[in-house]
């Protein structure tokens, strides 16, 4: 704590700086204490706070999907959401899961390496609980390994998850993970060193009235090809250019098969109520504005895009475009209409 000088003192301490007794070295502020920042060489960090929140971000995507495809796959209320992206080595991971539980190693393709994929053993239960027609209630006994019905059955589920991790990295990367196998002891799924560094995604899940976790660990080695990609401006910047290109040919396939009014209007004419009411069969409307051979407009919707004259085509009467009204783009008019006049029954 600071000490306050009393007006006593500040009174001695100006007078002696006036008559020159004290050294002007007597006065200068004392040092503060240098700052040390800790670093242990066990644990080097190999990620930056950046990529880090650049993984947390991607895998955001990967729960919102996860959520949707679950929820479907179980016939449940499921919430899955990112509560932390964490980096630490391996054997921290490995001590800090229960024994049993589900680990999937995932072979990560392009990537070298392999990266696990842990469920929490009441998330287990609950899912295999659901998919054998239950409601949901985790066994009595959770401390135990899966049967060799229940391993397959969460590879299935497992399986459906990377679809979605896929999905999630493909701003990144295009990954194409691979279930490899399931182990239940952790100490068996040695996919790299005890010290080797890793980031770990912990996603909180929720199924039904069950909560867990789900913990996606990746080793440094495995990623460290594409950390440069791992930055918030790449990331954003391909999300943009994907949004612009990637759905263009889907939107661009779905509008073509909208159905549109087209109208080939002659004219239009204002009248008084009582005269539409009065209106009869064999009635003649007449137009001020329009003379015989004027052309007729051709509306798209409630746009009117083109001049056009009718005709008969066959049997069917029919109209034929003449001209366009709108000065539209070359392709739009282009995909509106043939080149040439073209004719519409």
């Amino acid at each position: 704590m600071n000490e306050v000088l009393s007006q006593d003192e500040i009174d001695q301490l100006l007078t002696a700086i006036s008559s020159g007794d004290n050294d002007s070295d007597d006065f200068k502020p004392v040092n503060s204490a240098r700052k040390i920042k800790i670093y242990d060489f066990k644990r080097p960090n190999k990620f930056s706070k950046e990529q880090l929140r650049t993984v947390s971000n991607m895998h955001e995507t990967f729960a919102r999907s996860t959520t949707t495809s679950l929820s479907a796959q179980l016939r449940s209320l499921v919430h899955v959401h990112v509560a932390s992206v964490d980096e630490l080595t391996y054997e921290e991971f490995i001590r800090s899961i229960p024994t049993p539980t589900t680990l999937a190693v995932i072979n990560m393709d392009p990537l070298k390496g392999n990266a696990v994929l842990e469920i929490d053993p009441a998330i287990t239960f609950c899912m295999i609980d659901r998919l054998f027609g239950g409601r949901g209630a985790t066994s009595s006994s959770k401390n135990r390994d899966l049967t060799d019905i229940e391993q397959e059955v969460m590879e299935g589920v497992i399986v459906r998850l990377l679809a979605n991790m896929r999905e999630a990295w493909s701003q990144v990367i295009d990954l194409r993970p691979r279930f490899a196998q399931i182990e239940t002891n952790p100490q068996f799924a040695q996919i790299v060193p005890p010290n080797e560094m890793v980031v770990l995604v912990t996603l909180d899940t929720k199924v039904g009235d069950e909560e867990g976790m789900m913990n996606f660990c990746i080793p440094y080695l495995t990623i460290e090809p594409i950390s440069s990609k791992l930055s918030t401006q790449f990331w954003f910047s391909s999300v943009r250019r994907n949004s612009t290109t990637q759905y263009l040919g889907t939107i661009k396939d779905q509008l073509s098969s909208v159905d549109m009014d087209v109208v080939a209007e002659i004219g239009t004419i204002n009248l008084p109520i009582r005269d539409v009411l009065s209106l009869r069969v064999g009635d003649v409307v007449r137009l001020n504005s329009i003379k015989v051979g004027d052309p007729l407009t051709l509306s798209v919707g409630n746009k009117k895009k083109f001049n056009c004259q009718p005709g008969v085509v066959g049997k069917k009467m029919a109209v034929q475009i003449t001209g366009k009204l709108e000065d539209l783009d070359s392709e739009e008019f282009e995909e509106l209409s043939v080149e040439g006049d073209e004719t519409y029954e």
